[in-house]
């Protein structure tokens, strides 16, 4: 049989270019490109933890290699974990899940993609953070959606959500809202007062939301909250978690669905017809972690603690105005007084003192003066960074 080759000139189809290039990435792959050549670079770009998987995780999906558990689970996860993960959920956030409530998914993307599948036509409007995780609109639109922006004000005491700006922005063709607290890249969370009025303009405007709570265990101070508990809200709300944040298992892929059973059915349906379901040895790791994972979680988040203290000081003597995150393990300094963009900051930060770290329109057009920085790195990695980033600005300003 003759052999056959892809024509010249072939193109993707026009959707693919909608999903555009997560520019972290590209700054991971610069960062490669230089460690390949033997330079030693500080990596303060992905949301990658530095902690090891705790060992009775890793030693419960070993066993579970060694003892053949290798098969397909049903599409949507193993009954006793959904059960656990129900029983967890509802009781962090008030309110009553069954295991008809949860689907366990290979992690926390997939869950954004089947939600727009499920409840998003061509057409519909998606109001999603700007700035803000850059997946969201690109599969809103790669899915054929409208992806409509809303922004974020910044006061002295850090970041909000501008809910006026939010209100003004939906219309009649707005269907989803996207809701991410803890927030990427800022670390602001909702107070109850946001969340009662986040409620408020669901139910007034019919709308449906997808809560991103990927960072909802990693709080410094007060109590987590959800969306879900608000009245009415556990109806109309589909939460997103990972495994990968809270207990240091990213590369087990693993994350959940909760949300009203019949959206659920919907997604699993459509994960049916995709990925079938998500590896049974991190399935029962996620289990082991459940069951075992509460003093680990607690102990990073502490080193967290410490590591944001640390970073926030040091950058705000710097004179890189950062504020305080509430979650999640991400400082969003300003460069405006630099007059550069975040991406020529992160491009020379990079190639003069090694230091990777992640423009700020990654997130968002509306962010080219600030950078993100990932405090999962560990904290002797930080003081060399404040270091090397002040070597830089003593730079830069002295070429003014």
């Amino acid at each position: 049989m003759m052999p056959r080759y892809v024509a010249p000139g072939f193109l993707a189809a026009r959707r693919v270019d909608q999903l555009g290039t997560e520019l972290v990435f590209q700054v991971a792959e610069e960062a490669q490109a230089l460690a390949a050549r033997g330079r030693t670079v500080y990596p303060f770009h992905m949301g990658e933890l530095d902690f090891d998987t705790p060992p009775n995780i890793v030693e419960v999906c070993a066993k579970a290699l060694r003892d053949g558990k290798t098969k397909y689970t049903p599409n949507g996860g193993l009954p006793e974990l959904r059960e656990a993960l129900a029983a967890d959920v509802g009781r962090e956030r008030d309110v009553v899940y069954g295991p008809q409530n949860v689907a366990i998914q290979p992690a926390g993307k997939p869950v954004i993609g089947k939600f727009l599948l499920a409840l998003m036509d061509p057409g519909d409007e998606v109001l999603y953070p700007n700035p803000g995780f850059p997946i969201y609109s690109s599969l809103i639109e790669f899915f054929g959606g409208v992806a409509v922006p809303y922004g974020y004000v910044e006061e002295p005491e850090g970041f909000r959500i501008d809910l006026e700006d939010l209100e003004r922005r939906i219309t009649s063709r707005t269907r989803l809202l996207i809701l991410n607290d803890h927030h990427n890249p800022t670390g602001a969370g909702c107070t109850e007062a946001e969340m009662e009025r986040l409620a408020e303009l669901v139910l007034k405007h019919d709308l449906f939301v997808l809560s991103d709570e990927a960072y909802f265990a990693i709080r410094y101070s007060g109590r987590s909250l959800s969306l879900v508990s608000q009245p009415e809200m556990q109806d109309r709300t589909v939460i997103l978690y990972t495994f990968g944040k809270k207990y240091a298992m990213t590369g087990f892929r693993l994350g959940w669905a909760a949300g009203p059973e019949k959206i659920l059915a919907a997604m699993t349906k459509i994960h049916q017809y995709t990925l079938m379901c998500a590896p049974v040895t991190s399935q029962m790791a996620g289990r082991e972690a459940m069951r075992n994972g509460a003093k680990v979680v607690q102990e990073m988040k502490r080193e967290y603690n410490r590591r944001r203290n640390f970073i926030v000081a040091s950058l705000n003597e710097l004179g890189m105005e950062c504020h305080m995150p509430q979650g999640a393990f991400y400082a969003f300094p300003s460069i405006k007084g630099l007059r550069m963009s975040s991406m020529d900051f992160a491009r020379e930060l990079l190639e003069q003192q090694k230091v990777a770290l992640v423009p700020g329109q990654a997130f968002g057009s509306e962010c080219a003066d600030h950078v993100r920085i990932s405090y999962a790195s560990s904290y002797d990695n930080l003081r060399e960074a404040v270091a090397r980033i002040k070597i830089y600005l003593e730079f830069r300003r002295g070429k003014k």
